[in-house]
């Protein structure tokens, strides 16, 4: 897959100036105006085999705003009416706060394998997209959808079919890749400090994958950045010009978890995280940064690094050995809880 780079036009004309380009996919124009293409072209054209023995569907969770969540159970979980349910997985997909889509066919893929292989009910969640929209746009949704699931889990029978049959709301983890690693840190930091009551759903653990995390200050990976690396640090610069609000600085408390802004985590009682960190990735420091940080403050944290792997790795390349091996390591965390070490892959 190609890195992701910007251009910047910066010359005068009557018409409105091009200020920000993912060519051939996303240009942000000087009136404010969006033109999007086809995101195809981001992804690998290989085909991505299917995963048998997993039903999905859509189901709206915020009427108002047009946004669904696709909702995944394993096959066999039916025919085992009565049995033990199973655990929660709430996904967010990546793209910068600014592209992809709960319906990509990559992201598709990863919460097929997901529901499948730990086995669980994964929710995808669709969010509002900048620069249309900005943030914290992208957070509210994630809160609202958490309220569409306390109020599924409150409901029990009259639910949801697939969820009143299927879902452990007492054992829900809350995840993403890349932005949307972002965004679950903020929705269970929400859930945590009592910002949003989400009994009787209980967040058991969060998980960040590839997190998308920004700063003014340039960390050493962002300096000196690994070869081959899937994301640059102007891709990453150009997508919070874009998504973060206008004239704000990548030291945003959404951006940046510790910047001089943001509020301190040292008091909100959050739930183990699994932080996932590719090694070939511009934002490895802040990923490993964030992880130490929570833990001088005592949480649990598990870090698991993959030596070689770019950023979104888990998406870009869903079947491959990483891929595979990050189904175990996040089967075994929602499944066990394991916190207590590093690893590495």
């Amino acid at each position: 897959t190609a890195p992701i780079h910007f251009t910047m036009s910066g010359e005068d004309t009557a018409a409105p100036q091009v200020m920000e380009d993912l060519p051939g996919v996303l240009k942000l124009l000087s009136d404010g105006s969006v033109v999007r293409g086809d995101e195809a072209v981001l992804w690998p054209e290989d085909p991505l085999p299917d995963v048998p023995g997993v039903q999905w569907k859509d189901a709206l969770y915020h009427a108002a705003r047009g946004l669904s969540v696709r909702v995944y159970r394993p096959s066999s979980s039916v025919t085992a009416a009565g049995g033990p349910k199973l655990p929660v997985l709430v996904y967010f997909h990546g793209g910068g706060y600014c592209i992809g889509s709960f319906a990509q066919p990559h992201f598709h893929t990863y919460c097929l394998r997901a529901a499948a292989e730990l086995p669980a009910v994964v929710l995808s969640v669709q969010y509002r997209l900048a620069p249309e929209h900005r943030l914290p746009a992208a957070i509210e949704d994630g809160a609202a959808f958490l309220s569409w699931l306390r109020g599924q889990a409150e409901l029990g029978v009259g639910a949801d079919p697939w969820l009143a049959e299927t879902a452990d709301f007492g054992r829900t983890f809350i995840s993403g890749a890349s932005a949307g690693a972002n965004l679950a840190h903020h929705v269970t930091v929400q859930a945590a400090s009592s910002q949003q009551d989400v009994h009787p759903v209980r967040v058991a653990g969060y998980v960040l994958i590839s997190a998308f995390f920004g700063g003014d200050e340039r960390t050493a990976t962002e300096a000196d950045p690994p070869a081959d690396v899937s994301l640059t640090v102007e891709g990453s610069d150009m997508f919070w010009r874009m998504s973060l609000p206008v004239g704000a600085s990548r030291d945003h408390p959404v951006a940046n978890p510790f910047g001089p802004e943001s509020p301190s985590l040292a008091s909100v009682d959050l739930p183990p995280v699994l932080v996932v960190a590719p090694e070939s990735d511009v934002l490895r420091d802040r990923v490993m940064g964030y992880a130490a940080r929570l833990r001088e403050m005592g949480k649990a944290v598990e870090v698991t690094e993959f030596a070689g792997e770019q950023h979104g790795f888990s998406v870009l390349r869903p079947f491959g050995e990483a891929a595979n091996e990050l189904m175990l390591v996040l089967r075994r965390f929602v499944y066990t809880g394991t916190t207590s070490n590093s690893t590495s892959h």
